[in-house]
């Protein structure tokens, strides 16, 4: 997590589609790829970070279980602090590709340490989970895609990259991506992310199955691969067991361990290592990653919405008048519906200057964005559900975009309406 500022696997069978129940997933064996994680920080200076030999052969040990497997990999490469950064990304064959499920981890680690609860144990987490994919010969109805993310520590640098080299049809195809990051603290809690209401509830539902107590995740929120996705509009969901936050007396009541200790008093410390892990903890979130990908992989595919898109450039006068970008909705019986889609992709570089409003046939305005002098980030890339079932689908939608405040330039890139 970025700061706060066992074998070979056989191939995939050729089976009837395999039940939608989730299989266990062996801690033993998620235990494992962490001794060989452990193993490659050793022999590499004792760290696995960004730049450095043991974060390519950390890369290169994921990828070869993969490929045995018979998942598709692909390494994506960019540059950051004068190194090459590695990201890989693995598809298992099948599903529907316009609706994605993905789960990613960052394989980095700090250079001050080996990094096995953060972040080897999401990687060997999800890990184990895709091999047990192929294991299963699992056929979903949704595609299923894995990424290991690198230079995490440095900011969330390979998410990024993924993220910004997709296409706006790429970006909305990822249904819902799952992060994972720390999931075997050795003093751990449950915390789970409350970005989505559907993903939320997936895992908290699946905890309270076994019993287990849940908080919302606060602690690393934006601190990790999640947040790239999140900002453009994608729906995230995931787990953590907590890092250098202490964990109070009502969570020890609740959770075990020890209150008034770090959930990981190791973490970005040259102890993180192969023995800074909690079994039961790496145990219980690897099988709820699991419990995820099979619920949401297996799920039948929502059916098709007409989309009406431009992509003309509009540009944005700074500190001027509002503009607009039209799309002619036709052949749509009735009204919008109460979930009507409305994808953004406004360039920026002060997002808190935007004032956005989608703007109906009939004149009336639904505001989707406010100006927020705090928002200092670059760009609008989300796509907001606005409630327009008192609308006639059919006529001319405008997107309203004004820049009520100075310095700081943009354009509209292009926006679609999902109907």
């Amino acid at each position: 997590m970025a700061p706060a500022t066992a074998g070979a696997q056989p191939a995939p069978a050729a089976a009837p589609a395999a039940s939608t129940a989730a299989p266990d997933i062996p801690v033993a064996n998620v235990k494992a790829h962490l001794a060989q994680l452990q193993s490659i920080a050793t022999a590499n200076g004792g760290n696995r970070a960004h730049g450095r030999a043991g974060y390519k052969a950390s890369i290169d040990y994921v990828k070869a279980k993969l490929d045995a497997a018979g998942f598709t990999t692909s390494l994506k490469t960019f540059s950051y602090n004068g190194s090459t950064g590695y990201n890989l990304i693995a598809d298992w064959p099948g599903g529907d590709a316009t609706h994605v499920i993905m789960a990613g981890s960052h394989l980095d680690s700090v250079t001050g340490g080996p990094g096995i609860n953060d972040n080897g144990s999401g990687s060997a987490g999800i890990l184990e989970v895709a091999l047990a994919v192929s294991r299963a010969g699992l056929q979903p109805t949704k595609h299923l895609r894995f990424g290991w993310w690198g230079a995490e520590e440095y900011g969330m640098v390979g998410s990024k990259n993924y993220v910004n080299s997709l296409s706006a049809a790429d970006r909305s195809s990822i249904e819902a991506y799952l992060n994972f990051d720390m999931i075997g603290s050795p003093n751990p809690g449950y915390f789970v992310y409350d970005d989505d209401t559907k993903l939320d509830n997936l895992f908290k539902d699946y905890f309270s199955g076994l019993g287990v107590a849940t908080e919302p995740e606060t602690e690393g929120d934006g601190r990790s691969d999640h947040a790239p996705f999140k900002n453009a509009g994608i729906p995230v969901g995931g787990l953590f067991s907590g890092a250098d936050y202490t964990k109070t007396s009502a969570q020890a009541a609740k959770w075990g361990g020890t209150a008034g200790q770090a959930f990981d008093r190791c973490y970005h410390s040259s102890c993180d290592t192969s023995a800074n892990i909690n079994d039961t903890a790496l145990d219980r979130m690897s099988d709820a990653i699991a419990h995820a990908i099979w619920t949401l992989g297996t799920e039948t595919a929502p059916p098709p919405g007409k989309v009406f898109e431009n992509t003309a450039d509009v540009n944005i006068p700074d500190r001027g008048a509002a503009v607009e970008s039209p799309i002619t909705v036709s052949g749509v019986t009735g009204n919008a519906p109460a979930t009507l889609q409305v994808g953004v992709d406004v360039k920026h570089t002060w997002r808190g200057d935007l004032v956005i409003d989608l703007v109906a046939p009939d004149g009336s305005t639904y505001r989707l964005k406010n100006s927020s002098s705090g928002d200092s980030a670059d760009n609008v890339i989300t796509t907001y559900s606005v409630n327009a079932s008192n609308e006639v689908a059919n006529g001319t939608w405008k997107l309203r975009v004004q820049d009520v405040a100075s310095a700081d330039t943009g354009y509209i890139d292009s926006w679609k309406l999902t109907f």
